[in-house]
């Protein structure tokens, strides 16, 4: 059982006195808005539940997007599926993950962040062990791979708890840095598994410096892998995280947060920024090799490798998010929110431009290719007119990456930045209810914790939809041309971030606005 100091709510000088406890690592006394008690033991306490908080999110964000490069090693170990049917199997994921977020949310304050750490880290197992079973079986029909891709989205609801409950530990003055920090570790998992999958399925990768592997690629490595990861994160949250008796609400309480306008409005805007992240991160894989790739049999390719770069991207929007809060902390959630659009505007239009660039790369007829995949020893070689649309392509993919990596960066602010904005907006309207200090001021703000961090959940499912549309519009059923459909999407995406922007401003910008003068 851990033992908890806290110091009495009137008077920071006064000794601390011991919490009292439940069993099972529960803290019933919490008071980080008091200086005394955050520096003599609470700021202690919330930093060791944020590390293994962010091991845990980490995990689930790798399980969530494991299928953004699988999909794309598919072809390599015998599986026939178009583009289409591949930018579906990364959205699935994305798309339960968003609806998973809300259950996931409420499951913090109904039985503890702790203990639904435990819970969803070992849901991880159900995603990772069904991956490593079906890989290993090309017969598998396509729906099947629909149906284990759509069980991934379990690690996509991680986030959202684990936002909720890093929530409660923190003073508002420090939830910008800490929520910033908590999200990145998280979103780094989606850089982790673009980066490393390769290496460890046996394919090419870290920029060439990892050779392929002469026994062909096993995809199941991956699941084992992460399925013994998640073990591991459970065992750590059970024996070094805590429970709050203070964060204990109903969800019915929690669902109360639907009647103000702000969930809404900030989870319309979350969707243009983290809906951006996870959607281009999961897509960034398939994006290369459409564009810039080229490889009608496994053992002959031609143009840019995905597994050197597609994990730069969701690597700079994870790095951009803790600095995307500081920022906000710094100088206002909402001003840093709405240069964040502007840049995504600029970014995506640059991207665009760049693709207008490209030549068409002559495809080959079907049955050739069909009869190229059953017979590898008849390809008869690329054409000089395949070679040199693909040169050319590969000259324009540095503009483009550096282009995406700004939209990227863009973007990591942007969910610093909005989360930090969550928070101070439910702060600002508990400061009607007295004086600072005040009971009923301090009833207020201990139910705008509750409720900023069931908005945070809100927000999170309803922005990770992003995750979901954005594959979907990049592999268009509607448009023939994959390519031509990339550029479309660009385009849509362009002219949503308007009106984000246009919402930022009106809400949160505006001098008049009600919360552009309380500072948010």
């Amino acid at each position: 059982m851990t033992s908890v100091v806290a110091s009495p709510p009137d008077n920071s000088s006064a000794p601390q006195p011991a919490a009292t406890h439940r069993t099972g690592r529960w803290i019933d006394d919490w008071e980080p808005e008091n200086p005394a008690f955050w520096e003599s033991t609470g700021k202690k306490v919330a930093r060791r539940n944020l590390i293994w908080s962010i091991f845990s999110e980490h995990l689930g964000f790798s399980v969530w997007l494991l299928w953004s490069v699988s999909s794309v090693l598919l072809v390599k170990v015998g599986f026939n599926f178009t583009p289409q049917q591949l930018f579906f199997l990364v959205a699935v994921p994305n798309l339960v993950g968003a609806l998973i977020r809300l259950p996931y949310t409420f499951a913090v304050p109904k039985f503890g962040g702790r203990n639904w750490t435990i819970a969803s880290a070992l849901l991880l197992l159900i995603p990772t062990l069904l991956f490593a079973f079906f890989v290993q079986r090309p017969d598998t029909p396509y729906w099947v791979f629909v149906a284990i891709a759509a069980t991934a989205g379990f690690g996509g609801g991680n986030f959202a708890s684990s936002m909720a409950n890093i929530n409660f530990f923190y003073p508002a003055r420090k939830k910008g840095a800490a929520l910033g920090l908590n999200a990145a570790g998280g979103n780094l998992g989606v850089a982790i598994i673009q980066l490393f999958l390769p290496a460890v399925v046996g394919g090419a990768a870290i920029f060439g410096l990892v050779k392929a592997s002469e026994s062909g690629i096993t995809l199941q490595r991956a699941g084992y892998l992460y399925a013994g990861l998640a073990v591991i994160a459970a065992a750590c949250a059970y024996f070094f995280m805590n429970n709050l008796t203070s964060a204990y609400s109903k969800p019915r309480d929690q669902l109360a947060v639907v009647k103000y306008k702000h969930t809404w409005i900030m989870s319309f805007l979350y969707i243009g920024t983290f809906g951006s992240f996870i959607g281009y991160s999961a897509a960034m894989p398939l994006l290369i090799k459409i564009n810039f790739f080229r490889s009608p049999i496994p053992t002959e390719s031609i143009g840019i490798n995905f597994a050197y770069y597609a994990f730069l991207g969701a690597l700079v929007g994870s790095i951009a998010r803790p600095f995307g809060g500081w920022l906000a902390d710094k100088y206002g959630g909402a001003k840093v929110t709405l240069y964040t659009f502007i840049a995504m505007i600029i970014g995506t239009l640059t991207v665009f431009y760049t693709l207008t660039l490209l030549k068409p790369v002559p495809v080959a007829p079907p049955e050739k290719l069909a009869a190229w995949a059953k017979d590898p020893s008849t390809f008869p070689g690329f054409t000089p007119e395949v070679v040199s649309a693909v040169n050319h392509n590969s000259d324009i993919f540095p503009f483009f990456l550096i282009a995406f990596l700004f939209v990227f960066a863009a973007t990591g602010i942007g969910n610093g930045s909005t989360y930090r904005m969550i928070p101070h907006i439910w702060k600002s309207m508990a400061a009607d209810a007295g004086p600072d200090g005040s009971p009923d001021r301090v009833a207020a703000e201990s139910k705008a914790t509750k409720e900023s961090s069931a908005v945070i959940g809100i927000a999170g499912a309803i922005g990770a939809l992003g995750g979901f549309v954005i594959p979907i519009f990049f592999g268009s059923p509607w448009v023939d041309d994959p390519v031509e459909a990339v550029k479309t999407a660009f385009i849509v995406f362009t002219g949503f971030y308007v009106v984000c922007l246009a919402v930022t401003w009106y809400f949160y910008s505006r001098k008049s606005a009600t919360m552009a003068k309380a500072g948010v």
